[in-house]
């Protein structure tokens, strides 16, 4: 069954406390080789059938009005994978 994978992610001006939170972590164990870190969110929809320009089309207005909040996020990918990855 085809899934279609659509990435969100804070828009870059905007603070990211959970990311914020997980760099603070990282530093102290001593992971000083990353200098930040941001933390968005993945929505995995599965099609039933094939996944035509129409389905990608809906797809991409949902990732726009429903999927993300376009005050505080961008939607960053919209790709098409064969199965869930774990």
């Amino acid at each position: 069954m085809p899934i279609i994978v659509v990435e969100v992610m804070p828009k870059p001006e905007l603070l990211d406390p959970a990311g914020k939170a997980v760099a603070g972590t990282l530093n102290r164990l001593g992971k000083s080789e990353f200098s930040g870190v941001r933390i968005g969110k993945r929505i995995e929809l599965s099609v039933d059938g094939e996944i035509t320009d129409t389905v990608l089309a809906d797809v991409r207005e949902l990732a726009d009005e429903l999927l993300s909040n376009s005050v505080i996020e961008d939607v960053v990918s919209i790709t098409v994978a064969d199965e869930v990855t774990a």
